[in-house]
């Protein structure tokens, strides 16, 4: 078990894990790439910086850092969080194990602009399956999306529901996905229904009938695992106290997924802040 596991290997997570490292809390960064800094060519706005640097460049040299200061580095991505005492972080490739943990995957990215989609959030519209499968028992769901977060939210409706598809909107798929799941290609033209979800119409004029539709697009981001665990979330943002703390003791956030100014150096800063929050938490626990 790790006394502290950072989801999140940008500026947030990284500048975290420094502190952690140094006080002596044994830390692991979990990232699946750079996140918004590898398509960032030119960084000239950041404290220290002779001459410019790429995001891709800043990154490394920090894990670097993070490595020299005994930060284990993993490439993973999380699906989901849990607490039994503990936290429990489940991944494609393995399951972790931590004392506290700090979500800093940055802001959502991923958009979609399907008619009737936040219409109907909390009327058959989920983003949790592992929190919200229970209600649809026995009916009949769709998962939107076209990736390995897609299928595992799949995986985790097909032993509760009648019925799931997948829902790729007109993207390739790039998972594989259960025998016998039917995937269907086509682009979406809206989710139907007035008081709740009862079907979904395509862009070739046809529609399928369904009580529930699953939202999975892209990665897991931090509100998509903050909302797993029942950390409240206020529209594309984890709601955090002046500590860093949400409102499930022991699990942090920093960085781009709390809003207000998404620069560097404001993540550093909040990576730092949450990093002192976790090493007092972590000493309490173990007095």
């Amino acid at each position: 078990m790790y006394d502290a596991v950072i989801v999140g290997s940008g500026p947030a997570g990284l500048s975290a894990a420094l502190y952690t490292s140094r006080a002596n809390l044994s830390t692991l960064v979990i990232g699946k790439d750079r996140g918004a800094l590898e398509k960032a060519h030119r960084i000239e706005n950041y404290f220290g910086m002779a001459e410019p640097v790429s995001g891709c460049e800043l990154v490394e040299n920090t894990k670097t850092q993070a490595r020299n200061l005994g930060v284990e580095l993993a490439k993973d991505e999380i699906f989901h969080i849990s607490w039994d005492g503990h936290f429990r972080l489940e991944g494609k490739e393995r399951s972790y194990e931590a004392r506290t943990v700090l979500l800093a995957t940055g802001s959502a990215r991923k958009s979609t602009k399907i008619a009737g989609i936040r219409e109907l959030e909390g009327r058959g519209v989920s983003y949790c399956a592992v929190c919200d499968a229970f209600f649809y028992r026995g009916r009949d769901v769709a998962v939107l999306g076209n990736e390995e977060y897609a299928v595992h939210e799949l995986g985790e409706l097909l032993s509760v529901v009648n019925s799931a598809v997948l829902l790729t909107n007109g993207l390739e798929l790039q998972a594989a996905v259960p025998e016998g799941v039917q995937v269907i290609e086509t682009p979406l033209a809206g989710i139907e229904g007035t008081d709740r979800v009862e079907g979904v119409s395509f862009a070739d004029g046809t529609s399928l009938k369904l009580e529930g539709v699953f939202v999975a697009l892209g990665s897991a981001g931090a509100v998509d695992l903050a909302r797993k665990i029942g950390a409240l979330t206020e529209g594309a943002s984890i709601q955090i106290n002046q500590e860093m703390e949400t409102n499930i003791p022991g699990l942090y956030a920093a960085g781009d997924c709390t809003g207000g100014l998404l620069q560097i150096s404001a993540a550093v800063g909040e990576g730092a802040k949450a990093a002192m929050s976790m090493i007092s938490f972590v000493r309490k626990q173990k007095q």
